[in-house]
């Protein structure tokens, strides 16, 4: 591809993203669950944005029980996640996923979370 094509798909990424992040912004009541999937991980971050704090983070990355497909490893991020939250009095947040669509592996990790007590 040539440096053109890079810059105007990197830009229509942040287009993306900054759409989603003008709408959901976290709170001390509700904050923000942040995803981020890679090629070969999946991150998840539950942040406060008003005193600029993370109350839980999840990642594949060195996680043997994270295994099989991305698929899989957003289901256990999305397991993993809700458990901390828990641990950390949060029940209720809002839903970041980026620039990326709601569909697959981001639906998967948002299923699993829902599954184990978040509320979004």
């Amino acid at each position: 591809m040539s440096s053109n094509r890079l810059l105007k798909v990197a830009r229509n990424k942040q287009q993306r993203q900054g759409r989603v992040r003008a709408n959901v912004v976290g709170t001390s009541e509700r904050p923000r669950l942040s995803v981020n999937v890679s090629n070969r991980h999946v991150i998840a971050q539950i942040i406060d944005d008003s005193q600029s704090k993370t109350l839980a983070y999840v990642s594949t990355v060195g996680q043997k029980a994270a295994t099989g497909t991305m698929v899989d490893k957003a289901t256990w991020a999305g397991e993993a996640i809700a458990k901390q939250a828990k641990a950390a009095k949060v029940s209720q947040v809002i839903f970041d996923r980026g620039s990326k669509l709601y569909h697959g592996r981001v639906a998967a990790l948002a299923d699993a979370a829902r599954k184990n007590g978040l509320e979004f």
